[in-house]
């Protein structure tokens, strides 16, 4: 194969995914050889066929790294669940059927945690996917992105497609959205951090502080999708995590977050507010038999990053 033909093309490449994607190929030597293109919602709209043959026929691709998706957040999910399975459902068909049309030779498309059955044992695994129906909040998003895996499979058995896929759990870094609404827990906290250091106000985080996460840091998550990319040859999911045993309760990262704003003033976690499940705990023995050396940037120098970007870029950052 010659190498400086391969295109990878990689949609929604401009959050905190595709970002730290961007930054982790300046690092490989392969990737330096190749033309990679980072698509954005103005290349064109992903939900139209039309709108991505063209993107197919321009840029040629020989891989496609598949992260665009319509996200919000839980409210926002459970008001328009229609939306969310509709316009995910027809981003996935359209780049998958053109991904068979155009003879990409590789498509890792993007799923949640959020894809595993609302009732079910911890850790959960990439064998669990199926096992019950999700969680009734979210049941549009998550059901879209499940069906990914169904595809995959059914494009492999008719067709001889290689598409298969990642299950990150919570990813976090610079790029992220920082709106104390919509956005997740850690950039959430970071931007509510920086506006009580600011004004001088309480630090004040929603629930008890109880329930436990496992957090990704994006160049990470960038560097395993690459390792994915390269070496990672089933059609079946595999979840791209830190281990069960880095889980972190929500009350030890809004301790870290304040002790890396360089925050002074008084924590206060609000116990009106609902903590949402406790656990959900994700297995990586998988990724783990498969890569048993990588080494994953600490949680504490993880959000010392983040922070430190944000307090740098507050202006410019989505929030």
């Amino acid at each position: 194969m010659d190498v400086r033909k391969t295109t990878v093309l990689v949609t929604g490449g401009t959050g905190l995914f595709g970002k730290a994607l961007a930054e982790v190929i300046q690092k490989e030597k392969q990737a330096q050889e190749e033309n990679w293109v980072f698509l954005s919602s103005k290349d064109g709209n992903l939900t139209e066929r039309a709108a991505v043959d063209q993107i197919f026929e321009r840029h040629k691709p020989t891989y496609v790294i598949h992260l665009a998706a319509k996200v919000g957040g839980l409210f926002h999910n459970m008001r328009k669940k229609v939306d969310f399975f509709r316009e995910n459902m027809l981003m996935n068909d359209n780049v998958m059927e053109c991904c068979r049309i155009h003879g990409v030779k590789k498509l890792i498309s993007c799923l949640s945690t959020c894809v595993f059955p609302d009732k079910t044992t911890f850790p959960i695994d990439e064998t669990m996917v199926h096992n019950g129906p999700p969680h009734p909040s979210n049941v549009g998003y998550a059901l879209a992105k499940r069906l990914i895996d169904v595809m995959n499979l059914c494009y492999k058995e008719q067709h001889g497609m290689n598409f298969t896929s990642i299950i990150p759990t919570n990813i976090y870094g610079p790029h992220d959205n920082f709106s104390m609404e919509d956005g997740h827990v850690i950039p959430g906290l970071i931007h509510k951090c920086y506006l009580a250091k600011r004004d001088g106000t309480d630090f004040v985080i929603w629930g008890s502080g109880s329930p436990l996460r496992q957090f990704i840091y994006s160049t990470d998550l960038a560097q395993l999708t690459l390792w994915v990319l390269r070496n990672y040859e089933s059609v079946e999911p595999i979840i791209l995590s830190v281990g069960e045993e880095d889980e972190v309760s929500i009350k030890d990262v809004g301790l870290q977050i304040a002790k890396a704003m360089g925050f002074e003033g008084k924590v206060v976690f609000d116990t009106t507010k609902s903590d949402g499940a406790y656990k959900k705990t994700a297995s990586n023995n998988k990724l783990r038999s498969l890569y048993p050396d990588y080494k994953f940037i600490s949680m504490e120098e993880g959000v010392q990053k983040a922070v430190d970007w944000f307090v740098a870029n507050y202006e410019q950052a989505r929030k």
